[in-house]
């Protein structure tokens, strides 16, 4: 597979995580981790159903130690969190705040072999965390909202986990996509478990939210995941980042023509300032003139 193939199919993820912030929030009020174990049974059964006609694809989930840690990790680390981002904060400005991990992503790059940190790359987080203050100045001052803040919180430490997952990723791109499959079983196990320990089990009330809890499994919660190993392991990982980008503006739309958000000027600009951080953040270096 090429990288501009792979890169192609990395940004399928994209298209479907701009209805994550949706079919969250569509899915009623069951609590983050139970929410994380449906939904991550569904996507890793996804998987696994393909070994019942590619029966050596199992040995995919032959790993070391450090390959599940990161695997599970970030699968069930980031869930937890902006599950649990977008239960405690209006949906709308938690994913904006979440959605700085493409701008990271394109940041994190820099530190694979080969790239290094550029000006460009801190003057696009200077734009991306002024469109952060952006959002959050328009719900009145720069301060949060304190019976939002622990929801902002979530968002924000989430997105430094995606990011870091997805860039290591790429240190273990011999590990085959299959393994995702492992991951994600893991994830709801662990999620399970959680659930039981910290939370109250709250079913979805009605058709449509249990419509919304599947098409998360499905979606943005399963069929995503193996689209994006395969782009950040064979793909453009600076142009995944950057393309991400539209993931937010599309996933504020589409809240906002839903009826869960309200089309203000603050979403946005915040979305035009992050946007422009991550394409100036990605902008290649000038190759010196030679005389």
């Amino acid at each position: 597979m090429s990288s501009c193939t792979a890169t192609l199919v990395g940004c399928g993820a994209l298209a479907l995580w701009s209805l994550l912030a949706l079919l969250t929030a569509a899915s009623g009020t069951a609590p983050p981790f139970q929410l994380a174990a449906m939904t991550f049974a569904i996507g890793g059964a996804l998987g696994a159903a393909s070994w019942a006609v590619r029966p050596w694809a199992v040995h995919a989930l032959r790993q070391p130690p450090r390959v599940w840690a990161l695997g599970v990790g970030g699968l069930f680390g980031y869930h937890a969190l902006y599950f649990a981002a977008l239960r405690l904060a209006p949906p709308a400005e938690a994913g904006l705040v979440n959605y700085l991990w493409p701008l990271l992503i394109v940041l994190f790059s820099a530190l694979l072999p080969g790239e290094r940190l550029r000006a460009a790359h801190v003057a696009g987080a200077g734009l991306g965390f002024a469109g952060l203050v952006a959002l959050t100045g328009g719900r009145g001052g720069l301060g949060l909202d304190p019976g939002a803040a622990p929801g902002y919180a979530c968002a924000f430490v989430a997105a430094f986990v995606w990011a870091g997952y997805s860039v290591l990723s790429r240190r273990f791109g011999e590990v085959p996509t299959d393994a995702i499959a492992g991951f994600c079983l893991a994830t709801a196990a662990l999620s399970l478990a959680a659930h039981v320990a910290f939370e109250a089990t709250v079913w979805p009330a009605s058709a449509g939210q249990w419509a919304a809890v599947v098409g998360l499994g499905i979606g943005p919660v399963g069929a995503a995941f193996y689209l994006w190993d395969v782009g950040v392991k064979r793909g453009d990982i600076r142009l995944l980042g950057v393309a991400s980008y539209a993931t937010p503006v599309l996933s504020t739309l589409i809240l906002v023509l839903s009826g869960y958000a309200d089309p203000t000027l603050s979403l946005a600009f915040a979305c035009l300032m992050i946007a422009a951080g991550a394409l100036v953040a990605a902008r290649p270096a000038k190759r010196p003139t030679i005389a």
